[in-house]
């Protein structure tokens, strides 16, 4: 990690623990911010530029893994490392799955936690921040969660944007409705109803309504694709 980009924020809630990963952290010539709840690390994560983020898993208000998902919906896109007493296989399975990068079991050593958050670091200095997303003439911001068509904004409601967004990322690709359950809805099991098709017909009337040429595109038996014409 080089220049501004050494700032970390250390996610903990336990006052003794917080006080030795700041200090040592510090003292390894890192630049710390400390949240001590899973409000502040929201606040403070969607606020600020960090090379990596350390998150307790087990914290007071909000857990862990529900401030990391929330984090990367905001578009934060810095790696994070997970740390917890949780330690049993399916326990790191679930946060590596929902979006941390690393898994750190406690009790650790300081050097283990300091290899770790450098390995992350040098990561993030190779990531290129992907904020808009375009396909054709649509535009998806990914930091203000909005969307926009030839400069015209779209009003979609957050499920709607993350069903828009998943569209997007696999541009030119057939999705099919499982897909979308398990991606946008976190589902795993289909329940038998036709909110797929109910939400595709309101985002595609927001989108493609009234433009010169779809995006959002019907495959027959098997799912939908977004693609641009040409």
């Amino acid at each position: 990690m080089t220049g501004g980009h050494r700032r970390i924020l250390v996610v903990e809630d336990d006052p003794e623990t917080a006080g030795q990963l700041v200090e040592q952290l510090t003292t390894s010539g890192y630049q710390v911010d400390l949240a001590a709840n899973g409000n502040e690390a929201l606040s403070q994560g969607a606020a600020s530029d960090y090379a990596v983020i350390t998150i307790d898993r087990m914290l007071p208000d909000i857990d862990g893994i529900t401030v990391m998902r929330q984090l990367r919906d905001d578009g934060v896109a810095a790696p994070v490392l997970i740390i917890s007493a949780l330690g049993e296989v399916d326990d790191r399975v679930r946060g590596l799955r929902a979006g941390g990068d690393d898994y750190l079991v406690k009790p650790f050593s300081f050097v283990e936690l300091l290899a770790r958050v450098e390995a992350l670091g040098r990561r993030s200095d190779t990531i290129v921040k992907e904020t808009i997303l375009r396909v054709g003439d649509l535009a998806v911001d990914l930091v203000s969660r909005t969307a926009s068509r030839r400069g015209k904004d779209i009003v979609l409601f957050p499920r709607e944007f993350q069903l828009l967004e998943y569209l997007v990322r696999n541009e030119g690709r057939v999705v099919s409705r499982a897909m979308l359950l398990r991606h946008v809805w976190d589902l795993h099991f289909d329940p038998s109803t036709n909110i797929i098709d109910v939400y595709v017909g309101r985002v595609r009337r927001k989108v493609d309504g009234q433009q010169a040429y779809p995006l959002i595109h019907t495959v027959r038996g098997i799912g939908y694709c977004l693609r641009a014409p040409g």
